[in-house]
Parts: structure tokens; sequence; C-alpha cells
């Protein structure tokens, strides 16, 4: 069983309360299923494809329950946050090529 964030018995925030840095990616990093799916340091695509099911069963329970403002206002959070997470993502690839050039 995966590590739980530490609460003060209230809500887990989406972000540090000093640094306003997002917590978001550290709680997903502690998920059972990501730690069972990078165990072996790779994501097949029957991982993917659960994930996915678990994502979309989760939208499915909570958008019914949202009325329209809120459910914009989430509808931009997971918009924004994808947006930041594909970007980190882009960020380190760059980070991690090879910083010589070709001298031909």
């Amino acid at each position: 069983m995966s590590k739980k964030p530490e609460t003060s018995g209230r809500q887990s925030s989406w972000f540090n309360e000093a640094t306003h840095a997002p917590l978001i990616e550290q709680s997903a990093r502690e998920l059972d299923s990501f730690i069972e799916t990078m165990a072996d340091g790779r994501v097949d695509a029957a991982e993917l494809q659960a994930q996915e099911s678990r994502l979309v069963a989760l939208m499915q329970a909570i958008e019914p329950q949202l009325d329209d403002a809120l459910q914009e206002k989430i509808t931009r959070l997971l918009c924004e946050m994808t947006a930041y997470n594909l970007m980190q993502m882009l960020h380190a690839m760059q980070q991690a090529r090879p910083k010589t050039e070709f001298r031909g």
C-alpha cells in the first residue's frame, strides 16, 4: 500500500501554501496504481488504458454533481493542469538532450 499524503485533519491542499507550488504530482506519484505501473520502469498499453478507465470513471462520477459554474472552473483547472504536465515533460526532455553541437 502506498504512503498517503499527510493532512492536518482537513482536505489535502492542491498546492504548498508557502511556495504556491502544485502538490498534485506528488500525490499522484503516491497512488498505488502509479507505483505499481512504474515498478518495472515502463508504461505499457494495458496500464495506460487502466489509468484512462480510472480517470473516466471518476469524471463520470463527479461531473453530474457540479453546477455549471463549478463544472466550468474544474474543466479549466483540469486543462491548465494537463498543459502544465505536458510542459514539464517537454522541458525535462529538452534538458536531457545532449548539449553538443554538430561540427561537420
